[in-house]
């Protein structure tokens, strides 16, 4: 995908915003970014057409990366007609370029005109070499542009670099979590976060971690769908916020007895301090009363 995105014309500096579901490809996408020294900016899968194009516009992104839909707890989200609202714009944007992963198979409107040109990801990939030259890169190179929330005022790019960054992440996913080698480790944030870029794509990499990556929402198709999981791939650490604790607690204790969920050996929370009542619910009901749970907090 590196080379996929040189061969669109990207590299070292150039912006790509990145707008799609829980894939696999949307950390492979912020991967490839780095690899080549351009700039991520992750868009969370769940915001509207104007927070996406105010996004686009102010990092001044050439490309973005998208699916054609994404699903979430049995809906689905039509990104990338989403993605063509948003470039519809006076003034219009940068992008010239625009890749999309098929993932849901419906029927999408894919442009070739003047100024922009539509691709599909499996495609450009066919065409690229799979071998790639990394960019070398000084440690204060940007790394990616993350906005916040806009939840007081609007949203303000923060940027990240590449040495400051990685050595941040690295070393607080390894003292935090005590990682081993035969660790199962799940964050269910979602990349479009910043726990999500921290905690679910670079520091579990940077550890050589073994990763849950999961599309999903947490109580679909049933309550019990995240301790079907942490049961079935056999987690030993969870990471997770006091929001998705306190909407599973309303279903009661009786859905993850189903599971067995002996093989957790730590758990975390991360989002915003967790009350008393949902702390032991996850320790009692997930942790077996065993299970430290690390509070952590970050911030954009």
């Amino acid at each position: 995908l590196a080379n996929a995105l040189e061969n669109l014309g990207i590299g070292k500096g150039d912006r790509v915003t990145i707008y799609m579901g829980r894939v696999l490809e949307l950390p492979i996408a912020m991967l490839a970014c780095a690899k080549i020294g351009a700039i991520h900016s992750v868009v969370y899968g769940g915001f509207s057409v104007e927070a996406l194009r105010g996004r686009i516009q102010d990092s001044q992104s050439k490309v973005v990366v998208t699916c054609d839909g994404a699903f979430v707890s049995g809906k689905h989200i039509v990104l990338k007609d989403i993605v063509d609202q948003a470039l519809y714009t006076d003034p219009p944007t940068q992008v010239t370029n625009v890749v999309v992963y098929k993932r849901s198979g419906r029927d999408v409107k894919m442009y070739d005109e003047p100024g922009r040109r539509d691709h599909w990801w499996q495609e450009v990939m066919k065409e690229a070499s799979p071998d790639c030259e990394t960019e070398i890169m000084d440690s204060e190179d940007p790394l990616f542009i993350l906005y916040t929330s806009g939840s007081t005022g609007k949203p303000k790019a923060l940027l990240h670099t590449h040495g400051g960054y990685s050595v941040y992440t690295y070393t607080t996913f390894r003292d935090v979590f005590d990682i081993q080698d035969d660790d199962r480790y799940w964050c269910a944030a979602d990349p479009g976060w910043i726990t999500g870029h921290s905690y679910i794509v670079y520091a579990p990499l940077m550890n050589g971690a073994t990763s849950i990556v999961y599309e999903g929402g947490p109580s679909y198709p049933a309550p019990d769908r995240w301790w079907s999981i942490v049961a079935k791939y056999g987690v030993t650490i969870m990471y997770t916020a006091p929001t998705a604790i306190r909407g599973l607690m309303r279903f009661g204790a009786d859905w993850p007895k189903k599971h067995d969920l002996s093989s957790l050996r730590l758990l975390g929370s991360v989002g915003e301090p967790i009350n008393p009542e949902a702390w032991r619910w996850f320790y009692e009901n997930i942790g077996s009363s065993k299970c430290p749970i690390m509070d952590t907090w970050w911030q954009t």
